[in-house]
């Protein structure tokens, strides 16, 4: 299905214009609810004439008309005469007699949306007749509200152009809705909208009150309206917490009154307040892991330096170098609760931390990492770190035994299905006749953390591209 702004460019929309009719449909779901009605917004298609459904919202407060979506969907002027009418005029074109072309019949009212003092596109509100019935004082308020809110519309002073509410928690009018006067008295209140309040305690009738003696922070709402301008804001007493969406009703610089759309979202911001506690708890855990590790890893150090033992020695920084890479997991784990671990990043300061420790000044060898498997759960980074510092010591040891020096090149790549980790020295090679069975402790240490903990295969080889040794990691990454 193409998008509002593919359909828009191919009927000669200009880009600034395009933006508008965005801001129109971010913020009409609004007028569809309270019309009760669909609406479809149409540009006209510059090339051929023709009208064309760029967009297309149905009422959560009443039945839709279309079952099938209609964007995209073309017709001639003649059959929307309406809406081309619209396409010409500077005001809400209305047709007396109801269309009957779906099988119901339709009132149709086509609003002409305005952008540098010419028409680019038109909304066609358009309501089943056939389920009008005697209307109730809600019904008849949202319908006012309704109209004044189309009128600003044409008039280009609705959507509000700095007014980009956070789209998944704004109220919508089932959620509440109050109607206010110029100055902010309440005359009407929906169902949801007294039960919202009475969460926060107000118990007494709030109609036809002020909004300050209802509201415990009114004052900011009461200003917005004053000013003709949106508001959104939030409010929490007795454990409550409701959101409030002002949305001023103006003619001209005339304040008529406000829509006041509220909704509790006390279950919400527990169970957001309840995450980020969680976060924050998994964040320290993972700081004190890595803490503690690093002070085994001080110990172990210590431990060291202190043997005589020359071997005893290396073994105990070998271990000391081990433990320092699954710190760093745990380092960026502290950084961020979604235990997830940027791998790039990590892999660059498994080699820096390596290259600190076991080069030698006078033979310089270069460790480079290129490539990138973006984020990876916790799971597989910490494994693979530990793979990849084994992998990456045993070349600092072994590829360069005098004093020439060299460069060691980690290549990370990832597919949808695989995570492939090359590390290549060009050292002196493999010796003749060596096989994984020949592998020291870290290849070992390695190649059991590879098919064991991750599932995947670990190859050692020569280089085939000239001197020098080649250790291939590969990894399934379904459902991983």
């Amino acid at each position: 299905m193409s998008s509002l702004r593919e359909l828009g460019e191919s009927c000669g929309v200009a880009d600034a214009a395009l933006d508008q009719l965005h801001a129109v449909v971010a913020d009409w779901q609004v007028l569809a609810d309270l019309s009760f009605a669909d609406l479809l917004m149409f540009c006209r298609d510059q090339t051929t004439d023709e009208l064309v459904v760029v967009a297309q919202m149905r009422p959560y407060t009443a039945q839709t008309i279309y079952q099938e979506d209609q964007v995209g969907r073309r017709c001639s002027p003649d059959e929307r005469p309406a809406v081309a009418r619209a396409m010409k005029a500077t005001e809400i074109v209305r047709d007396g007699d109801p269309d009957w072309s779906v099988g119901v019949p339709v009132r149709e009212e086509a609003t002409p949306i305005p952008f540098e003092d010419e028409v680019i596109a038109v909304v066609s509100r358009e309501a089943n007749l056939s389920m009008v019935r005697a209307p109730s004082q809600l019904e008849l308020t949202y319908h006012q509200a309704a109209n004044e809110l189309f009128q600003m519309l044409c008039d280009g002073t609705f959507p509000f152009a700095e007014d980009r509410p956070e789209r998944s928690l704004t109220p919508r009018v089932g959620d509440g809705l109050i109607r206010l006067d110029p100055n902010a008295l309440v005359t009407f209140a929906s169902p949801n909208a007294i039960s919202a309040y009475r969460r926060l305690g107000v118990l007494d009738n709030i109609v036809g009150q002020h909004l300050a003696n209802i509201d415990m922070d009114a004052e900011v709402l009461s200003e917005a309206l004053a000013d003709g301008e949106p508001a959104d804001s939030e409010v929490e007493a007795r454990g409550a917490v409701v959101l409030r969406r002002l949305i001023p009703l103006t003619r001209g610089h005339t304040v008529l009154g406000g829509l006041l759309l509220v909704r509790e979202v006390t279950e919400l911001r527990r169970h957001e307040r309840l995450l980020l506690y969680k976060d924050a708890t998994i964040r320290e855990i993972h700081h004190r892991v890595k803490n503690n590790l690093q002070t085994v890893a001080s110990l172990l150090r210590l431990q060291a330096r202190r043997l005589g033992n020359p071997d005893a020695s290396t073994a105990l920084n070998e271990s000391v170098r081990r433990i320092s890479s699954i710190a760093l997991v745990h380092e960026t784990l502290s950084q961020d609760a979604r235990q997830r671990v940027p791998f790039d990043r990590v892999a660059q300061r498994v080699a820096d931390m390596l290259l600190a420790g076991l080069t030698n000044p006078d033979a310089p060898v270069h460790v480079r990492v290129a490539g990138s498997v973006g984020e990876l759960d916790a799971e597989i980074a910490t494994p693979l770190a530990l793979v990849l510092s084994e992998l990456i010591q045993n070349s600092l040891e072994h590829a360069y035994p005098g004093h020439e020096g060299g460069t060691v090149t980690v290549d990370l790549h990832r597919t949808s299905a695989s995570l492939q980790m090359v590390v290549a020295d060009d050292g002196v090679g493999l010796p003749d006749g060596w096989s994984m069975s020949d592998a020291n402790l870290g290849l070992q240490i390695a190649g059991t953390l590879v098919e064991t903990e991750l599932g995947g295969t670990l190859s050692v080889e020569p280089s085939p591209s000239g001197p020098g040794t080649r250790a291939e990691c590969l990894l399934p990454l379904e459902n991983r």
